[in-house]
């Protein structure tokens, strides 16, 4: 790498409300965001809630001559929503689905008939390896009575971890999406802890790469409500438009992240947060198995007594008008059941990998030198063995 190297890297990411027959002047806009991307050649667009693939491919179509790269991650009934469009050519790419995501019985959110995921992409710039990372986590709908906390703080668990494991081959890290979280939740605190990032808006300064490199971010944009060319808004959420610059740094000047005692700390203390959360989570779903198990067994011998009153010759009408609502009971409740079950071993397999990695954190906090206990003046290290 030359002493005066230097990349620089421009990036677009929108949320862009593209839900069929729901968000108003869908058509539009798409073809105004098309405009908007030509106009400005970014050399990353990454975009979410792109839920049709037709809206993916107008916009691949229109934006050929600049982003000669593309790709629509696929997941879910109705999708994952998540694409991009790149100057560069890209070498890889793969994408992850996120276990829990929301509950099928609430319909009116909608979040369960989506795949949400993350998605990776690999470029090459310039002798670089560039992790580029797309995600859309479940939406936050009550802040102050948050049912979806613990799917939330699960998937923020797991998209951690698809970083951590994927990216250890990687020269930079860029993760950009709509995390429905605010700066200090436990999700972003955590996804931060375990992967390193910062976050390109309140850390300008150092961002997650290897040693050598030096990356900052010398502009950073949002737009206002209003699309900058034409007034009028691109989507119901704001656009995110950063300029990243990547240089040589001297060994002796590289930022690398710091794995001291306050850093374990501070990793340790979130990881027990999410490890309660999940845990209550889970607590939460298997009580609504309990319940609907109870709600199948009802059913059950609401069925059994219906088919006694058939076979005795009963009231034939009883039976015929119980029947029906009797089977849909125990099938309702059945897929009910086997949904909250599925919902509490997703959330125990992540409570796991998280307790696994929470004693791993408090091994190394006991064994780092900066946890034993110092020699007062004048001891031998012979008279404090004698005392233990």
């Amino acid at each position: 790498m030359k002493p005066n190297f230097t990349l620089r890297l421009r990036v677009f990411n929108l949320n862009c409300w593209g839900i069929p027959y729901l968000s108003k002047h869908r058509a539009d806009r798409v073809k105004r965001l098309g405009d908007f991307l030509n106009m400005e050649s970014f050399d990353l667009a990454l975009l979410e809630e792109v839920w049709s693939e037709q809206d993916f491919q107008d916009l691949r179509q229109k934006l050929l001559p600049t982003y000669p790269a593309a790709h629509y991650f696929r997941s879910g009934i109705i999708g994952s929503g998540l694409c991009v469009f790149s100057k560069h050519p890209i070498q890889e790419f793969t994408q992850h689905v996120f276990t829990l995501n929301g509950y099928p019985y609430m319909i009116h959110h909608g979040d369960w008939f989506c795949g949400k995921a993350v998605g990776l992409l690999v470029l090459h710039l310039s002798g670089l390896v560039l992790n580029a990372y797309v995600t859309h986590l479940h939406a936050e709908y009550n802040r102050q009575k948050d049912v979806y906390l613990a799917h939330r703080v699960a998937q923020a668990w797991e998209l951690a971890q698809f970083i951590h494991h994927t990216s250890k081959k990687a020269d930079m890290v860029l993760l950009c999406g709509d995390l429905n979280l605010h700066p200090k939740d436990l999700g972003c605190r955590l996804l931060k802890e375990w992967t390193g990032l910062c976050d390109a808006y309140l850390e300008t300064r150092d961002f997650k790469a290897v040693s050598g490199l030096y990356i900052s971010c010398k502009t950073f944009k949002t737009t206002t409500g209003h699309d900058p060319h034409s007034g009028t808004p691109l989507s119901d959420h704001e656009a995110l438009m950063a300029t990243l610059c990547v240089r040589h740094s001297p060994p002796q000047h590289t930022s690398s992240p710091s794995h001291g005692p306050a850093e374990r700390s501070a990793l340790i203390s979130v990881l027990r947060e999410a490890w309660t959360e999940l845990d209550q989570g889970m607590a939460q779903a298997l009580w609504w198995a309990t319940i609907t198990g109870y709600v199948i067994g009802l059913g059950l011998l609401l069925l059994a007594l219906l088919c006694a009153l058939a076979v005795g010759g009963g009231i034939r009408e009883v039976v015929i008008l119980l029947w029906t609502p009797s089977v849909g009971l125990v099938l309702g409740a059945g897929a009910v059941y086997l949904f909250h079950v599925q919902e509490a071993k997703g959330l125990c397999r992540a409570r796991a990998e998280l307790q696994h990695v929470l004693g791993r954190a408090r091994e190394a906090q006991d064994l780092s030198p900066e946890s034993q206990p110092a020699l007062q003046p004048g001891r031998q290290e012979g008279d404090r063995a004698e005392e233990q």
